[in-house]
C-alpha cells in the first residue's frame, strides 16, 4: 500500500463505472451525501477510509464499516426510467469493483515495488478484502491469480462506457468538482496520471489522446518514484491511509456516523 497509488484513483473510477450498471448507479444515484460533485471532500473520504479499513482494519472493524455503508447501497437501484438496471448489492458488480480496485494496487506495486515474483499469490488473495468489505461473498472472488485474468478479460466485453457515464468521468479526471483555481492546477496533472493509467481498452472509450511522448513521461515518473517508494519508511508510505484508520477509529469510538 503507497501514498503513490492515489496517483491511479481517477484511472480506478473510470474502470469501474465502465460497467453501466455501475456508471449509472453513481450517475443516477439519490444518495446526496455520497455524490463527488456536491460534497468532494466527504467522499474523498470514504473512498479512502473504505480502502484503508480493507487492507488495514481489523474484520471487527471491517463488519462495522459495511454496515454503515448499507443503508446508502439500499438507496442505489435502478428506477423503470433507467437505462440499464442495477442494483448496489449485486454480486457481479460488486465482484467488478473489487477487481478494479485490485489492479489498480497491484499496478501501484509493480511500479513502485517491481515485480511480485513469489509473492504474487499471497498479495492476490489478500485482494478479496476489497470486495468482502463490500458485500461480495468472498467465494465470488476468482479462485487464483490465473482465474482472474481470465475474469478480466472476460468482463472487459461488459465494459461499455456511453456519452452520459463519459462526460460525468471527463468531470473525474479533470477535477472540475473543486473550485476553479485548484481546477486548473490539478486539472492537467490529474488528467495525466488517469490517463496514464488506463488500459487501452478504457482510453479508447474514454477518448483520451494518449501516445509514445505522453507514455515516455509517465515511465520516467515512475522510475523516480519507484526508488522513493522502495527508501520510504511504511508509515510514510502509507500516511494518508493511516490517517483514514485514525479517523475511523476516532468516529467508532464516539459513536459518530462512520460515512
Amino acid at each position: 500500500m503507497s501514498m503513490f497509488g492515489l496517483f491511479g484513483g481517477g484511472a480506478n473510477v473510470i474502470m469501474q463505472l465502465s460497467r453501466p450498471g455501475v456508471g449509472y448507479g453513481v450517475v443516477e444515484s439519490r444518495v446526496d451525501s455520497g455524490n463527488l460533485y456536491l460534497h468532494p471532500v466527504k467522499r474523498t473520504r470514504t473512498t479512502l477510509t473504505y480502502l484503508a479499513v480493507a487492507l488495514l482494519g481489523t474484520d471487527g472493524e471491517r463488519q462495522a464499516f459495511r454496515r454503515a455503508m448499507g443503508p446508502g447501497h439500499a438507496q442505489v437501484r435502478s428506477t423503470p426510467d433507467s437505462p440499464v438496471q442495477y442494483n448496489a448489492f449485486d454480486v457481479d458488480l460488486q465482484t467488478w469493483v473489487a477487481a478494479c480496485l485490485y489492479r489498480g494496487f497491484e499496478d501501484v506495486y509493480r511500479l513502485t515495488q517491481g515485480p511480485l515474483g513469489e509473492h504474487e499469490d499471497g498479495f492476490y488473495q489478500a485482494g478479496a478484502v476489497l470486495g468482502t468489505t463490500l458485500q461480495m461473498p468472498r467465494d465470488a472472488w476468482p479462485a487464483d491469480r490465473a482465474a482472474f485474468e481470465r475474469y478480466w478479460t472476460r468482463s472487459l466485453e461488459q465494459a461499455q462506457i456511453d456519452d452520459t457515464v463519459r462526460d460525468y468521468l471527463v468531470g473525474i479526471a479533470t477535477v472540475t468538482f473543486l473550485p476553479r483555481p485548484l481546477q486548473l492546477l490539478a486539472g492537467p496533472v490529474n488528467k495525466f496520471f488517469t490517463t496514464g493509467f488506463l488500459p487501452e481498452h478504457f482510453r479508447e472509450q474514454m477518448r483520451l489522446p494518449w501516445g509514445p511522448r505522453r507514455q515516455g513521461l509517465f515511465d520516467l515518473f515512475w522510475r523516480v518514484a519507484g526508488p522513493v517508494d522502495r527508501l520510504s519508511p511504511a508509515v510514510v508510505r502509507e500516511l494518508p491511509f493511516r490517517v483514514a484508520m485514525w479517523d475511523l477509529r476516532r468516529r467508532i469510538r464516539k459513536g459518530r456516523p462512520l460515512v
